[in-house]
């Protein structure tokens, strides 16, 4: 029997607002239809859920349940937007995807002929799993060998605490989707608030249910939740079919390294793609150019717009700067392919809101300096566990900066209230300070001699262990200097040195 597995993002628009809102985790939170106390609550998170807040009640309502829910409109082009993506990503793990019509963040995917791929059906999980977090979405996986079964599964709190689930046989799927229960089912919430006062409270009690009865007592959704739980009626995997891919070539009646006449030839494949583009509602997130030069070598370019491109003019300023950079000689044919994003709200608006920091202003000028120095060039630092504070942050590529709400109210908070912003610089390598501080109570006690003498001192940090690689012991100072600077200091005691690890700016 082949297998099949159901991929559940839990309240996708949901996670899609708590990106825009950080500071609402751990804290009961939902998707309304409109931003009105009488808009009927769509998604909800699991703390929610715990204070009996569910889908389908007003947001007064929901309210007078807990003072501290926090909610938010979702546009539908944005979870439209977020539902091509990650179909596009779990194409990476089968080629039949499909995504739910009636819930967006449910997708089934066929597991047929993966075997060779995939160590095991819960590899082939994990591996679904770890490519959508890479994205950003927490998701629960279920690899069984039914649409419901799997669906049910993935909806459970077992699949939550789990994360992926694998069965063996029918049987037991079977009995893992009974035991779900009925309001993780996406029913209507009149007609399940109907069954739970009839004691109907896991599918296996709605299955007990005779269909004949529940088509009279209830409409069309609960009818036909029961035939798909049951099997009376079955649909086969209806996969998304992949976008086409928009390529256009030429080929140049002689080779040319005029940089003005290639981008004539540019334009010219980038406007009818464009278009087709247009004809998505998409801008051109990214082009891939390949140039075959007089030498037969090949030269492949990848350029990234600032935001998703409208028109040929942006990407070719970006083009320009590269190939004035990199001169890659005399060009005897281009084959360019773009790829698309959908286009957001701001883009399609008559009228756009500006903001007191032009983030899109910032965004092209990283842009061209990825374009002018190459892709790697603009980075960030991300933070990430570590013992030591050189190793509690990782540089990744920084492909556009976003507005965030919680360090900008820091900011003008402290601009308000007149404190200056503090920063801490961490240096790469601790450098050897022990000539420049004058040490003294035994050589323990810090003083920054380059800087003048030290005013003020605030420590020691001891930061201990290491036994699993190489035991470490550090004794972290700040030195405050009369003349203002602030010294990040630590002894090592095993070296029996002073180190310099970064500055307070």
């Amino acid at each position: 029997m082949a297998r099949l597995a159901c991929v559940d993002i839990p309240a996708l628009p949901l996670q899609l607002l708590s990106r825009r809102h950080p500071d609402w985790a751990g804290f009961p939170a939902a998707v309304v239809a409109d931003e009105s106390r009488q808009a009927r609550l769509l998604w909800v998170n699991e703390r929610a859920m715990q204070l009996r807040i569910m889908p389908g009640i007003q947001y007064a309502t929901a309210l007078s349940l807990s003072g501290e829910l926090r909610a938010g409109a979702v546009r539908p082009d944005e979870i439209a937007g977020a539902v091509r993506r990650i179909t596009d990503r779990l194409r990476d793990f089968s080629p039949e995807v499909e995504p739910s019509v009636e819930e967006p963040g449910v997708f089934w995917l066929d597991g047929d002929g993966l075997n060779r791929l995939f160590r095991s059906p819960a590899a082939w999980g994990r591996a679904i799993r770890g490519g959508l977090c890479d994205l950003g979405f927490s998701s629960r996986v279920a690899v069984g060998f039914t649409r419901y079964g799997t669906y049910a599964v993935a909806r459970s709190r077992i699949a939550e605490a789990a994360g992926v689930l694998v069965f063996e046989s029918l049987a037991e799927e079977q009995q893992a989707a009974r035991a779900t229960p009925l309001d993780r089912l996406g029913l209507p919430p009149e007609q399940r608030d109907d069954l739970a006062k009839l004691g109907v409270a896991t599918l296996g009690d709605f299955l007990a249910l005779p269909a004949s009865g529940l088509r009279e007592r209830f409409d069309g959704p609960v009818a036909r939740t029961h035939d798909l739980a049951s099997g009376a009626a079955w649909t086969p995997l209806q996969p998304a079919s992949p976008p086409r891919r928009l390529v256009a070539q030429i080929d140049l009646e002689s080779a040319d390294d005029d940089l003005p006449r290639l981008l004539f030839a540019l334009k010219q494949l980038l406007d009818p793609l464009l278009a087709g583009l247009a004809a998505r509602r998409e801008g051109a997130r990214e082009l891939s150019l390949h140039l075959r030069l007089d030498t037969r070598d090949v030269r492949h370019e990848v350029i990234r717009p600032a935001q998703p491109a409208r028109t040929a003019q942006p990407i070719l300023e970006l083009v320009r700067l590269r190939l004035e950079t990199s001169r890659p000689g005399k060009v005897e044919a281009m084959e360019a392919e773009l790829a698309g994003v959908p286009l957001d709200h701001e883009q399609a608006c008559l009228f756009a809101h500006a903001p007191r920091r032009d983030l899109d202003a910032a965004n092209r000028a990283l842009a061209r300096l990825r374009a002018e120095l190459g892709s790697t060039a603009v980075a960030r630092a991300r933070v990430c566990e570590g013992h030591l504070p050189e190793a509690t942050f990782l540089w990744e590529p920084l492909e556009r900066l976003e507005a965030d709400h919680g360090a900008d109210g820091a900011a003008d908070r402290q601009e308000r209230n007149g404190t200056p912003l503090l920063v801490r610089r961490i240096l790469d390598r601790p450098t050897d300070v022990t000539a420049d501080l004058q040490i003294a109570e035994g050589g323990r006690r810090p003083c920054a001699a380059d800087a003048g003498p030290a005013a003020e001192r605030i420590g020691p940090y001891v930061i201990a262990g290491g036994w699993w690689i190489c035991p470490i012991h550090r004794e972290y100072y700040f030195v405050r200097a009369r003349g203002g600077n602030v010294r990040w200091i630590y002894y090592d005691r095993r070296r029996r040195r002073w180190f310099l690890q970064g500055a307070v700016e």
